[in-house]
């Protein structure tokens, strides 16, 4: 071989040396962009997804924004502002008993299922009528959303009709539906329904099923809770005739019997 002829060979050797080293260097600048690219994307994403997150945080629930609202919807069969007073019976009675219960409280179940039956026949027979006043506390103490549904539902019965309000209201504190207060099966649309199907005012309603479902008196129902909380009353269930606590004799406890409530009203009814 020729000593121009090795020359030549190594300044090939060379050349092609020099373009595979450019080759390379080019393909891991491009490696090197495109995982600082992923990255940025990757951070921006989580920047995002962590944005995201707190702004759904901070969003109010729904039944925040219903304690907000001003403008409410309230069901028929109501007066008073928002519609926050409910009074169910005869015009002529000239005695009021002010009716505070929780859907959820189970004294306020054993009052309705023992004496409940005697509260309407009264209020039938003209004796007094029923100033009711919905709390909604229970949600806060044990957790969850279902005295505020059950109050909303209680709003869609009531604007049907008082009475199917009152058998509704019966209907949720029965033996067979009354859940146990750690359960918030009222905080369930479905259970609800299921609930006024017991009614036959409201079984097969389309009425009260849509606004039950599209949560029409959602805002009532929070405005309703305002006014009990407002009341000053602390317990449910509590009872007052014309603003008197109603209660077994020498106690502050509520009647919980037929003959204790029978007592307690006609002592009521005098004063």
């Amino acid at each position: 071989m020729s000593a121009r002829n090795n020359q030549a060979n190594k300044a090939a050797a060379r050349e092609r040396l020099r373009v595979e080293r450019e080759r390379q260097a080019k393909k891991d600048r491009a490696r090197r962009q495109l995982v600082v690219g992923v990255s940025a994307v990757a951070v921006l994403a989580a920047a995002g997804g962590i944005g995201y997150a707190v702004v759904q945080s901070n969003k109010p629930s729904a039944w925040e924004s219903a304690a907000k609202a001003t403008t409410v919807t309230a069901p028929k069969n109501t007066s008073g502002t928002n519609g926050t007073t409910v009074v169910v019976g005869k015009p002529a009675a000239k005695k009021t008993l002010e009716l505070y219960e929780d859907s959820r409280c189970p004294v306020c179940a054993t009052f309705e299922q023992s004496v409940g039956s005697t509260v309407e026949k009264d209020v039938e027979a003209g004796k007094y009528k029923i100033k009711y006043v919905g709390a909604t506390f229970i949600d806060n103490a044990a957790t969850g959303e279902g005295s505020k549904n059950a109050l909303s539902a209680l709003g869609a019965a009531l604007d049907v009709s008082p009475e199917a309000f009152l058998k509704y209201k019966a209907a949720l504190y029965s033996a067979k539906f009354h859940p146990e207060e750690n359960d918030d099966k009222f905080a369930k649309d479905s259970y609800l329904l299921e609930v006024a199907d017991s009614v036959p005012a409201l079984k097969g309603s389309a009425a009260f099923k849509k606004n039950v479902e599209d949560g029409t008196f959602d805002a009532w129902a929070m405005k309703m809770s305002k006014a009990f909380d407002d009341s000053g009353v602390t317990g449910t269930p509590t009872l007052k005739m014309d603003g008197k606590p109603v209660t077994v004799a020498g106690t502050d406890n509520p009647p919980m019997t037929v003959p204790e409530f029978d007592t307690a009203i006609a002592t009521a009814l005098k004063g």
